[in-house]
């Protein structure tokens, strides 16, 4: 198990990438939501504390995943599987927004954890392939429950394999995440996998993040 607790500056997010997040697609927001999200941004960084885990196994999980990451996974000599999280922190940060009732900054908070979450993940995959390296392994894309036909529900089959280690990360009983900015999943790992462009034509869920910036650019 490999866990590690980062700061807002090791994740190098930039104000672009929260406003892609918020829909704007390369286009530039007006000046007051511009500044709101760089004061939005310069609060978090003060006491973020992202983290994250991975546990890499020998065997495939006994996960119902379907055809589309089943077909992605294949030639793996083993798995990683991975938590990470903004933190309780920014939950509670978002939950306080929401009470003082300022509407913007709640919206700006809700893109700029989604981006967190994913920068959080980013930086653990360097760490996963750092670790591997030295066998000359590679990893493959990342894959979450909800996503390419792996259902949601199948949280409750991945949580219970990190041995209680999850970050601080829980499930409610829908298998919802809390903090709710936080994502989770697999990777293949070996010699004969490769990290390779998300592959949207092959899956039909149309809220996919990926699937919105792969159509932005």
């Amino acid at each position: 198990m490999t866990q590690k607790t980062l700061d807002f500056h090791a994740l190098n997010i930039t104000p672009a990438d929260v406003f892609e997040q918020m829909g704007y697609h390369g286009a530039e927001p007006d000046e007051a939501t511009r500044r709101e999200t760089r004061l939005v941004m310069e609060e978090v960084s003060r006491w973020l504390r992202p983290r994250f885990c991975y546990v890499v196994v020998p065997e495939l999980p006994a996960f119902d995943m379907g055809r589309i990451i089943l077909r992605q996974l294949q030639g793996s000599e083993a798995y990683a599987l991975f938590v990470c999280t903004s933190g309780t922190e920014f939950e509670d940060y978002q939950q306080r927004l929401k009470d003082e009732g300022d509407m913007v900054r709640v919206f700006i908070a809700d893109a700029l954890g989604s981006v967190i979450a994913e920068h959080c993940a980013d930086v653990m995959e360097a760490c996963l392939q750092e670790s591997i390296d030295k066998l000359q392994w590679h990893h493959t894309n990342r894959f979450s429950p909800g996503y390419c036909g792996w259902h949601v529900s199948q949280q409750q089959r991945l949580f219970p394999l990190f041995g209680g280690q999850t970050c601080g990360v829980r499930l409610t009983d829908s298998s919802l995440m809390v903090p709710i900015k936080s994502v989770s999943g697999i990777m293949g790992v070996g010699k004969k996998v490769r990290k390779l462009d998300y592959t949207c034509g092959l899956c039909d869920f149309k809220q996919c993040y990926k699937r919105r910036l792969k159509l932005s650019k």
